[in-house]
């Protein structure tokens, strides 16, 4: 808790709308937690990598996964990040936990998750960066619409991600080969 009160009293965090088509959810950005990870989410945004990509993986109880450009779950910028999850301080998964997802250590690029309660088994294992401070009832709308690739439902999509405010300096990311080579 006393890391959201000081967030609040500095109120100077990166925040990203992500206009999914259930509606509009805002997350605030965990920059001094996070900075590389955070600097690749706002480069991404900027760049308009998010716009019409689908959660293509959606599990009740859980998370909603999106990011991937494929739709397949396998899909990314062409280049990996460092996980940022190893301090014993990190930030905790929570209801509405931004997180980064990757297929093992130092292998995340452009997939997160956005989680539907604690999921306390992924502390230490994934960065979380952020955390919904508007929207919560289309997170739970994304849940209750549970499609996925698997299922073969239709899926959500993110229409339009767009910086609502990040802080003044470039945001650029420090980058790794891309572990699918």
């Amino acid at each position: 808790m006393a890391r959201r009160k000081k967030d609040a009293e500095t109120d100077t965090l990166p925040r990203v709308k992500i206009i999914t088509s259930k509606g509009e959810i805002v997350v605030e950005l965990f920059e001094d937690d996070a900075p590389n990870t955070v600097a690749n989410f706002v480069s991404l945004v900027e760049k308009g990598f998010y716009n019409g990509t689908p959660f293509h993986r959606v599990i009740g109880g859980f998370m909603a996964q999106g990011g991937d450009p494929t739709g397949t779950g396998t899909g990314g910028p062409g280049y990996a990040i460092e996980c940022e999850c190893n301090d014993p301080n990190t930030r905790k998964h929570f209801h509405g936990t931004l997180s980064m997802a990757h297929a093992g250590p130092n292998t995340g690029g452009s997939q997160f998750f956005l989680t539907f309660g604690a999921t306390e088994h992924l502390d230490g294992k994934h960065t979380v960066f952020g955390r919904v401070i508007e929207g919560a009832d289309v997170l739970a709308n994304l849940e209750r619409t549970q499609g996925n690739r698997q299922s073969g439902g239709s899926l959500d999509k993110i229409l339009k991600a767009e910086i609502v405010r990040k802080r003044d300096h470039v945001y650029d990311p420090k980058k790794l080969p891309d572990p699918r080579g």
